[in-house]
């Protein structure tokens, strides 16, 4: 079975907090299930909202894999049937089918639309940001040093919000320690505005989002220094250890979740439901990596 019906929920209680600054954190065997499971895994949390407070903001981020390639019209799908005001896409590309996923999404209504893909150097990653509401991309600060992977911008929602899309780079480029010091920088002047940080982060808690050891203690340091800024993770705020992989090693099938969503104390209350798909079953899907989506009041 497929589809939004056949969605798996799972989660821990609502609003119980996770400790950011204590190491109460285990590992977790997370791997990659038998490839005959086809249950679409969903792991997702709804705090209480106001009554006759209806408006709410669906954002879908995701990595893509390499422009998306032949599984464009896949991802197209998945994205149509999901229905987002706003998607953020890592690895996305100034390629043919990337095109053709920006192009979609237009028709769709997400014809506000920012990339820092290359016209010079089309088939580098980079990042797009489309949305049903007014964009306007933020010059000033001290932004992360990739211009392929950070875009700030200010989102026209209802209720306005700073939103920073983000591809962290891996450990082997030897710019990953640098990228997360600025990233706590934008943190620390955004800490008292309705942001979010939302992508592949390609960082997480040591213990607590990897089957292996990848993390060491800068990611430690960084999770922890966002949390003394007040910003919360919107995933384990909520669902405390509860292990989520976003992305399976090829190889080991070890799970590691990679994708997070990260927001300000200033948005923390509106974050109503947190979620990671996998639209063709756990570990499995158009992309190596499974999209998180996020909805806020």
């Amino acid at each position: 079975m497929g589809g939004e019906g056949a969605e798996q929920l799972r989660g821990g209680s609502a609003g119980q907090g996770y400790p950011w600054n204590e190491a109460r954190v285990t590992l977790f065997p997370q791997r990659r299930p038998p490839t005959g499971e086809r249950i679409e895994r969903q792991m997702t949390v709804e705090n209480s909202m106001p009554r006759g407070r209806t408006r709410s903001t669906r954002i879908v981020a995701w990595n893509i894999r390499a422009g998306g390639g032949t599984r464009a019209e896949e991802i197209i799908d998945v994205l149509a049937r999901w229905r987002p005001g706003i998607v953020v896409l890592s690895e996305f590309r100034g390629t043919p089918p990337s095109q053709r996923i920006a192009r979609a999404l237009v028709e769709s209504g997400l014809h506000h639309q920012r990339s820092t893909a290359s016209r010079d150097d089309p088939a580098r990653n980079a990042l797009l940001v489309a949305s049903r509401y007014p964009l306007r991309r933020l010059r000033r600060g001290n932004w992360p040093a990739d211009p392929q992977r950070w875009l700030g911008l200010r989102v026209a929602t209802p209720e306005p919000i700073f939103l920073g899309a983000v591809h962290v780079p891996n450990r082997v480029s030897g710019r990953k320690e640098r990228f997360l010091d600025s990233l706590v920088d934008v943190a620390r002047r955004w800490r008292d505005r309705p942001s979010i940080v939302i992508g592949d982060t390609n960082t997480g808690w040591p213990g607590a989002d990897e089957a292996v050891l990848p993390f060491n203690g800068y990611e430690r340091r960084c999770m922890s220094d966002l949390s003394r800024l007040g910003w919360r993770d919107a995933y384990r705020d909520r669902y405390g250890d509860e292990p989520a992989p976003s992305w399976y090693s090829p190889n080991a099938g070890n799970g590691f979740r990679l994708d997070q969503a990260i927001v300000s104390a200033a948005l923390t209350s509106r974050v109503r439901r947190t979620s990671y798909h996998w639209p063709n079953g756990e570990g499995r899907g158009p992309s190596d990596h499974a999209a998180l989506r996020v909805e806020l009041t």
